[in-house]
């Protein structure tokens, strides 16, 4: 299209500005993408190749659009930069999720100097990302959950258990006690109440697991009359299958005749890797430190010799930067605002500290 017949203003120095800034960005993530598919192999690396790719398609862009103005290469945005170094130095399922949101972000809808095809691109992008950091969170999720469950609430729990009893009018040495032993007493709560709920879930599920007696009792069987269609049509087959399967186990086929019919044998011990319950211990141990970990946030001002208010208002500000932090991080595994996230984490344990304080109080008052 010539300038002529270019429905677009002419570009401003602020438009060149821009341009220089999305060229930048461009060749970041086209870096970001590369570095990622450096720790990735096969069909996942060939994915992210592509996206970087389809990075360039967009820097060739934006550098013909520049042309004789394209001056010095800009640095990319903070965001990028971000992005770049955790790429080269973990490229975990963390990188995925910023990525995912920074696609998500792309201002070139409302750009028009980016063609509708680079708008829907970045649309493209974001699925694509977030396709590929689904494997990774699904084998985080479980960990990730215990890990966030067991530190916020040792650190909301212990902080109102804190505050209530500062507020009552104690002296600091039983707040520091009653402190210590709600680290205690909570942590091994939760390491003995994930040991038997994960001892629970195995025993249930090893009870609701198929077994190989199809196998051991088939030859036994009387052709004729006997309830092994039923064992089929009891784990889900359909009325053919479940004939066919009991064929196979009578010997009545002696090859695999129709392939959605398998042969192979019923194994017990087939398991999704993603689905693994773990170690009922694994689970009980990761959960008193999860749980300590945050519990020991509150009372360290204490342990460490302050007293009084002063050692309330560093609890809190301690205990307030970890709820930050942990708020964060959610937010950025999820690809959503890990500002909101943050506030959320931060409101919820200090609203549960605040009710707590002002109930000791009251009972101090009272007693008092």
């Amino acid at each position: 299209m010539s300038p002529s017949t270019d429905p677009r203003p002419q570009p401003t120095p602020a438009d060149y500005r821009r341009w220089r800034q999305y060229l930048a960005d461009e060749k970041a993530e086209a870096a970001l993408y590369r570095s990622l598919a450096e720790r990735r192999e096969g069909e996942e690396r060939q994915i992210l190749l592509g996206l970087a790719d389809a990075e360039g398609r967009h820097e060739a862009h934006w550098t013909a659009l520049l042309g004789d103005q394209l001056g010095r290469p800009r640095s990319p945005s903070l965001r990028s930069q971000i992005l770049g170094f955790f790429a080269r130095h973990f490229g975990s399922v963390f990188v995925l999720a910023m990525a995912q949101r920074a696609e998500s972000r792309s201002p070139y809808s409302t750009d028009p100097y980016a063609t509708p095809a680079m708008a829907a691109d970045e649309r493209i992008h974001e699925e694509v990302v977030r396709g590929l950091a689904i494997r990774g969170r699904t084998r985080l999720s479980g960990s990730f959950r215990a890990a966030v469950f067991g530190a916020n609430d040792g650190l909301v729990s212990n902080l109102s258990l804190v505050t209530g009893m500062a507020a009552s009018g104690v002296s600091s040495h039983v707040v520091l006690l009653s402190g210590v032993a709600g680290l205690l007493a909570g942590a091994l709560s939760m390491g003995a109440g994930e040991y038997i709920s994960v001892r629970s879930q195995r025993e249930l599920l090893s009870a609701s697991r198929p077994t190989q007696v199809t196998l051991t009792a088939a030859p036994a069987l009387d052709l004729d009359q006997n309830e092994l269609v039923l064992v089929y049509k009891a784990r889900g087959m359909s009325q053919a299958a479940a004939e066919h399967r009991a064929a196979e186990r009578l010997g009545q086929f002696s090859c695999d005749c129709d392939p959605s019919l398998s042969l192979h044998p019923e194994r017990a011990d087939e398991e999704d890797e993603h689905e693994a319950i773990g170690s009922a211990w694994q689970a009980a141990i990761s959960s008193f430190c999860f749980f300590a970990s945050g519990a020991i946030v509150p009372i360290l001002p204490f342990l460490f010799g302050m007293v009084g208010l002063p050692a309330l208002l560093l609890a809190a500000v301690l205990v307030g930067l970890v709820l930050l932090g942990t708020g964060a991080v959610v937010g950025l595994l999820a690809g959503a605002s890990p500002l909101w996230r943050a506030m959320r984490q931060l409101l919820i344990g200090f609203g549960a500290a605040g009710v707590t304080y002002v109930l000791g109080w009251l009972f101090g008052t009272v007693v008092g």
